[in-house]
């Protein structure tokens, strides 16, 4: 893995949350309302911190900006992020909040039954925090931003990041976010890439996107918008690539789910660690299905032994 050289700037600076993950798997049908046997087990989350752990895994130089509470939780959450090779420079400690968490009931199959999430500190992440990285950002390659972080955040740090005429992916994170952050799309300001799953982009575009006919129209009137590559996960069923003139769809990579939880922060790191060699999209997003399957073969919310060996093997 690669650690960071402090004194050269990232090639992909990730805004957003930092939080601590507890996922609860049943080892038996859900019952809602009962208790029933299972397994637990407690790591760093958050989706802009997942996806720049993954990156720093795949040997990307990646820095992170985001809050957390100067509490335990919060040393305990920088501290594994920077082992892994994330610069922490710009994480803030925020004594007034809580550091974020997020509690999740799988079901036996690895699936999301409920989650509970207690974001304050990403709720409170200021436009002030992105300020402060403003030079990182200008000399970065790529800023990711991820939509659980203030609307006027995310605002300020895509603004910032074309000023510096650095390219912008967004990821819409929920349906409430996408809907919440659809101003944020506009043709007088290029987006290189937005990242919904199929929900999430009926939210971001208010229209309707169930059929085939209706995803090709949602995501050309993204484009319309000023976005360059439109990338839509389809859950089990693969994802949909789209810009210029192509307009994709690729399988998901088969795999046994021990846990769906990062699989989509996965997905995205290792699109954008394919972005940075400048491979061809459609290869760069087969290679983000193969780690989202490794991912979800695995308790982890990030997988601890990824490595861009590992993916390109299953890619």
């Amino acid at each position: 893995m690669q650690v960071m050289n402090p004194q050269s700037p990232p090639d992909i600076v990730v805004i957003g949350g930092s939080n601590m993950d507890l996922h609860a798997r049943a080892h038996e049908q859900v019952v809602m309302g009962s208790s029933m046997s299972g397994s637990a087990g407690l790591s760093p989350g958050g989706v802009g911190r997942n996806v720049a752990e993954n990156l720093a895994r795949l040997g990307d130089s990646v820095a992170l900006v985001s809050v957390v509470g100067d509490d335990p939780i919060g040393d305990e959450v920088i501290s594994y992020t920077e082992d892994v090779g994330v610069d922490c420079t710009y994480v803030r400690r925020r004594a007034d909040v809580r550091t974020g968490t997020y509690n999740a009931v799988l079901d036996s199959s690895g699936e999301l039954v409920v989650a509970v999430a207690d974001m304050a500190a990403t709720d409170e992440f200021s436009p002030l925090v992105v300020e402060a990285a403003r030079d990182m950002i200008k000399n970065a390659r790529g800023v990711l931003v991820e939509g659980n972080i203030p609307v006027r955040t995310a605002e300020v740090a895509i603004d910032l990041a074309h000023d510096f005429d650095v390219p912008v992916g967004f990821d819409p994170v929920s349906v409430p976010k996408a809907r919440r952050a659809r101003d944020l799309i506009r043709a007088d300001r290029e987006l290189y890439l937005v990242t919904p799953n199929q929900a999430e982009l009926a939210a971001l575009t208010d229209l309707p996107a169930g059929t085939d006919a209706e995803i090709e129209k949602a995501v050309h009137s993204l484009h319309d918008r000023g976005v360059g590559v439109v990338w839509v996960r389809l859950g089990a069923r693969g994802s949909v690539i789209s810009y210029n003139d192509v307009y994709q769809e690729l399988p998901a990579v088969p795999t046994d789910v021990v846990d769906v939880t990062g699989a989509g922060d996965a997905m995205l790191a290792a699109f954008t660690h394919e972005l940075l060699r400048e491979v061809d999209l459609v290869e760069a997003a087969r290679f983000g299905h193969a780690a989202a399957a490794l991912t979800c073969g695995t308790h982890d919310t990030v997988r601890m032994d990824l490595s861009e060996s590992l993916v390109r093997e299953l890619a």
